[in-house]
């Protein structure tokens, strides 16, 4: 297989709104290593690929109606409640950022939408040595939230106010 053939296997596979596959997965599939389909992504990526990389792994980017950034401040035990309480208000947590005072903005993708999204972060997290990006700015971070639906939104506020995590003025 040729890594044209190998890069429109990987897309075909990512079509399913619903597909999330790690690179493990499609290195077993295709018969190659992990590095190559590491490699594959970012060329799809140059060519335009909506391609990004979760903890879940990789998925094509989807986009709900609406977006909007909320900052949060709390230590690294308050993570799992503060995701259960924004996937169960409907919304999705699109990704996690920190604004760093030598690096500036730090990005990690998440995609997290579900309960099951939320228990396998939390499950990652706590099996490898990495810290939370939140770890370097005294727990202040950001997340950008996706939603279909304004009152989903409130939902999601009302409950990080009851869990004295919202970072406001």
């Amino acid at each position: 297989m040729t890594g044209i053939q190998r890069q429109e296997a990987i897309k075909a596979a990512l079509s399913n709104p619903d597909a999330v596959i790690s690179a493990n997965q499609f290195a077993k599939q295709l018969m190659v290593s992990r590095q190559t389909i590491v490699g594959d992504i970012a060329l799809l990526r140059a060519r335009g690929e909506q391609i990004v990389a979760t903890p879940q792994g990789y998925r094509y980017q989807v986009k709900q109606q609406h977006s909007t950034m909320i900052v949060v401040q709390h230590n690294a035990q308050q993570i799992e409640a503060e995701l259960m309480a924004l996937v169960n208000a409907g919304v999705t947590v699109a990704d996690v950022q920190v604004d760093h005072p030598v690096y500036g903005l730090l990005k990690g993708e998440l995609a997290i939408q579900s309960v099951a999204d939320v228990k396998q972060f939390v499950y990652h997290l706590s099996k490898t040595s990495g810290e939370p990006l939140s770890s370097l700015t005294n727990g202040v971070h950001m997340h950008c939230l996706e939603y279909e639906d304004s009152a989903n939104l409130e939902k999601a506020k009302i409950a990080l106010q009851q869990l004295h995590i919202l970072y406001e003025a």
